[in-house]
């Protein structure tokens, strides 16, 4: 399938659809898609249904909860432009509501288009069915090696974090919050990421979805390390949410806000999208949690000591 018309509705899907030297082929994309920079020259076929730029975090909490509730949804397609676009392959997913558009908005595009696309799914709840779904995507577009040399790379890079923090004298008590009003934990595959990290969090779902999460719970866990991660947020936008939660009382008296030990980190490029760069997340939490036996050989500004 050489020349096959992609159009992604999921960040994570443009990732891996550039990983695998697809970018030529990408004729539509999500308003979110912004990795590689090529990535935001494409079509936008997908916008929030929400003006999420002016709302607060609670705000967006309750329209989402009403919306999902109501059964309406959170995306709006351009059907003009996709029916524009004709694509032969759509990228998508059907895991969380919230993050891309799923399997209502599909049905209800795909009645628009004259020829029918391959549907390739993604909805992985693990960092190896993150890896299936690389082997998928190139499977469907005749990249199968491609797809099995970025593999082989991300196993070797984990289990090189893994054995350097194997050596590690302790494994500090972490909490990643993915949301800060209300306090959400981490889920999917971000505990699993915590754990190969080095790092330990009780409170953390693997392989289901986050949940809301009591303070009592969270101060209970007396956390020594705190990562503030909010879905859908870079790292600047952290910075500021994890000042305000700061302020909250009670948290002071955290170990790891006590110790200095509360990071904002780059959500959307290494930890809340299910693509290549969950790799870098590992190896980014690594550098958090055990700086003295794993380096950050990545941007800078992917993460932030929040005083």
């Amino acid at each position: 399938m050489s020349d096959s018309r992609i159009v992604s509705f999921l960040p994570a899907a443009t990732e891996m659809a550039f990983a695998l030297g697809l970018g030529n082929h990408l004729i539509g994309v999500s308003h979110e898609c912004d990795f590689p920079v090529a990535a935001k020259t494409k079509p936008v076929v997908v916008r929030p249904a929400l003006p999420l730029e002016t709302m607060s975090l609670r705000e967006i909490d309750v329209a989402v909860a009403e919306r999902i509730g109501s059964g309406q949804s959170l995306y709006q397609v351009d059907e003009k432009l996709l029916r524009e676009l004709k694509p032969d392959v759509i990228l998508t997913q059907n895991l969380c509501q919230v993050c891309a558009p799923s399997g209502n908005e599909l049905t209800v595009a795909l009645k628009l288009l004259e020829l029918k696309p391959e549907i390739v799914w993604m909805s992985p709840h693990s960092i190896e069915e993150i890896f299936g779904n690389i082997r998928e995507l190139g499977q469907a577009i005749g990249r199968s090696d491609e797809a099995e040399v970025i593999i082989d790379s991300a196993r070797a890079r984990l289990q090189r974090v893994a054995g350097l923090t194997r050596n590690a004298t302790r494994r500090p008590r972490v909490f990643c919050l993915e949301w800060i009003d209300p306090y959400y934990c981490c889920g999917h595959w971000l505990p699993e990421m915590i754990e190969i990290a080095g790092g330990q969090d009780a409170l953390g779902r693997k392989g289901v979805d986050s949940v809301r999460t009591a303070w009592s719970d969270i101060a209970a866990w007396a956390p020594e390390i705190l990562i503030i991660s909010p879905c859908g947020f870079g790292v600047e936008k952290a910075v500021e949410q994890a000042k305000c939660l700061l302020q909250q009382p009670g948290w002071r008296g955290l170990p790891a806000v006590r110790s200095g030990q509360v990071f904002a980190v780059d959500a959307n490029a290494y930890f809340a999208r299910p693509g290549p760069r969950v790799v870098d997340g590992v190896e980014l939490l690594a550098h958090l949690f055990h700086p003295e036996l794993c380096d950050w050989h990545g941007p800078e500004n992917a993460f932030q000591r929040v005083t």
